[in-house]
């Protein structure tokens, strides 16, 4: 199954109340934004939880219990899940998560879950043979060799293979520019590659990125997780404002 043209990330790991109010953190809250996104014109919702203390949680029947009830107040919504480390779980723990929580859809960093390359494999063989689709995380061209290194030909070079590249995550400020989406342009047309790619992009220039990565027949990962900036600077009131805004600008 290939992703929506838009995703939201309404939250990440890491963002509290106090970087904005409209952060979701409670499932409460997240089901709410998820709603007012969806009907703004998201397809799909990167899936964050939070513990009590609103820390980073990664844990399986958590995610079965967001799942179930997302999938029920918001029906039609892709809901993928993360597996990021955020410093706190190791890949054991990530891969364990994501093939017991019930999802169908998993965002992998390729980088995070190569530290146990054996295992990685075993892990992506797993997910193909329960049906669990991944996007591969990549924030670098090395990173995709990685991920060359350790899937099939047949899988790699499938038009229904997930990528998404993170521009400004590890640039100064964490800000994003256009041409930082430039070297995986010419990487996919090097390898002559044609997957199912996305963007998403840190700091103030996320619109501008997104509607650059669309215009190359890319799709879009737009929300509070990299940037909390409208097209015009200004700092957005809600998740589903910024959706709707790239709705605008994609029409």
């Amino acid at each position: 199954m290939r992703l929506p043209k838009i995703m939201v990330a309404p939250n990440g790991a890491r963002l509290q109340k106090s970087d904005h109010p409209a952060v979701p953190i409670s499932l409460d809250e997240i089901v709410a934004c998820a709603k007012a996104c969806q009907k703004a014109g998201a397809g799909a919702l990167h899936l964050h939880l939070r513990d009590e203390d609103g820390g980073h949680l990664l844990d399986a029947r958590a995610y079965q219990n967001a799942l179930a009830r997302l999938h029920q107040e918001c029906p039609g919504l892709l809901i993928q899940i993360t597996t990021e480390a955020a410093g706190k779980y190791q890949p054991a723990h990530q891969r364990q998560v994501a093939l017991n929580s019930a999802a169908r859809h998993v965002s992998v960093s390729v980088r995070e879950i190569m530290g146990e390359p054996d295992a990685a494999r075993s892990f992506y063989e797993a997910c193909h043979a329960w049906d669990i689709t991944i996007q591969h995380i990549l924030y670098d061209v090395k990173d995709a060799d990685l991920l060359r290194g350790v899937l099939p030909a047949d899988r790699f070079n499938d038009p229904n293979l997930q990528l998404i590249y993170v521009l400004g995550r590890y640039s100064e400020g964490q800000a994003s520019h256009l041409d930082m989406l430039d070297p995986f342009l010419a990487w996919m047309e090097t390898n002559k590659l044609g997957p199912d790619w996305a963007v998403c992009a840190f700091g103030p220039k996320e619109t501008d990125c997104l509607v650059y990565a669309a215009a190359k027949g890319g799709k879009c990962r737009i929300g509070f997780e990299n940037s909390r900036h409208m097209s015009s600077g200004a700092i957005a009131q809600s998740n589903d404002q910024r959706v709707a805004e790239l709705v605008r600008l994609l029409v």
